[in-house]
């Protein structure tokens, strides 16, 4: 079994053919969507695929160490993730054609309208073992 991590883009991605923001949502669809989210977790906890999964506030800093003595850093010049990462779901698969699989069924998550928002999703494998150096 190998460990991937499925990441939810509000953006960073092609546009999702449903391509409505979340807060754009009513009440109804938002539920519809976390519904089949928690439905889609409910079956992958019955075959063992299912680690965990969070949906993520909006708000966030970027932290950083700025020496000895020094706070961290609370901003810097890159994206911040909160405007990219909506949540994640960390699953636990057979294999890389799995999780793909599995990706792709999540994408089909219903948005506005009850229409599926086929969203990008990331697919990012756990690193294993430290990378190999080579000389």
């Amino acid at each position: 079994m190998a460990k991937y991590l499925l990441l939810k883009h509000y953006r960073g991605a092609p546009a999702p053919a449903n391509d409505v923001p979340m807060d754009r949502w009513t009440p109804q669809e938002i539920s519809a969507h976390m519904r089949y989210m928690h439905d889609f977790a409910a079956r992958l906890e019955k075959t063992g695929e299912f680690v965990d999964a969070q949906a993520l506030a909006p708000e966030g800093a970027w932290v950083r160490y700025d020496g000895e003595g020094r706070p961290p850093v609370t901003d810097g010049p890159f994206a911040e993730t909160k405007d990219l990462i909506a949540g994640w779901m960390m699953i636990d698969v057979d294999s890389y054609a799995r999780a793909v699989e599995l990706a792709g069924e999540l994408s089909a998550a219903p948005g506005a309208g009850g229409e599926p928002i086929h969203e990008w999703l990331e697919v990012r494998p756990f690193l294993t073992a430290p990378p190999t150096i080579t000389e």
